[in-house]
């Protein structure tokens, strides 16, 4: 017969566990966006892609060496720079006198007529201070923290944000911004990746503008990336 340990020592024996194994706690809002962050800045590609809605289609050419991203639009031409720096992004309009600054009051308009605006290209929300985790959910089968961002100053079209990161690649597969009000206003997602020479990469985002006050989708541009 096995022999039971007195229920004071059973007791000890399990506290002393307790103390010798802490569960791990989630990782801070700063932490997930710093492995957003780092791999973001280690992508290398070199590959065409299109924003596409109803009828407009707009290619584009895409090149990045780590930290350097270029985006080239044509007819007419166009050429943007993203950098993104330890302590922010800087999008800049390349032109042949050299690279300069991205005016401020255009970060707002839209690229081509399509529902990605210029300033949803600097990705600026993933240095947002502060922020928070609310738990965790699955997107795509994939296990993703679910983190509020709140904008620092009255810049950004987007009050508030809330991101999916996947918890094991540090990827970003959902992202929604909401306004002063409180209410959504767009939604990234998403839709499928694609392995390029043994890497995997975005192959389709789906980006839905809702419409003031509701959750109904307005408009829809798909951001697709080519082999």
């Amino acid at each position: 017969m096995r022999q039971l340990l007195p229920l004071p020592l059973a007791l000890s024996l399990v506290l002393a566990f307790a103390r010798l194994s802490p569960a791990a706690p989630p990782p801070t809002a700063q932490e997930i966006l710093e492995s957003v962050r780092m791999l973001e800045t280690r992508q290398q590609l070199d590959l065409d892609g299109e924003l596409r809605q109803n009828d407009t289609v707009v290619p584009f050419h895409i090149n990045q060496n780590g930290p350097l991203i270029r985006y080239s639009f044509t007819d007419p031409d166009e050429v943007l720079q993203l950098r993104l720096g330890e302590n922010g992004p800087r999008l800049d309009l390349v032109t042949d006198d050299g690279a300069e600054k991205f005016p401020p009051e255009k970060l707002d308009e839209k690229i081509r007529g399509t529902g990605v605006t210029y300033q949803d290209l600097a990705l600026k929300f993933i240095y947002w201070p502060g922020g928070r985790v609310l738990g965790d959910e699955t997107v795509h089968a994939r296990s993703c923290w679910k983190l509020q961002l709140t904008a620092p100053s009255r810049d950004s079209q987007y009050a508030n944000v809330f991101l999916w990161v996947d918890k094991k690649t540090g990827a970003l597969m959902r992202m929604e911004g909401y306004d002063a009000a409180g209410k959504l206003v767009k939604r990234f997602e998403v839709v499928s990746t694609q392995k390029i020479d043994n890497r995997w990469f975005l192959k389709q985002m789906r980006v839905e503008e809702m419409q003031p006050g509701t959750n109904k989708v307005e408009s829809r541009t798909y951001l697709e990336i080519k082999k």
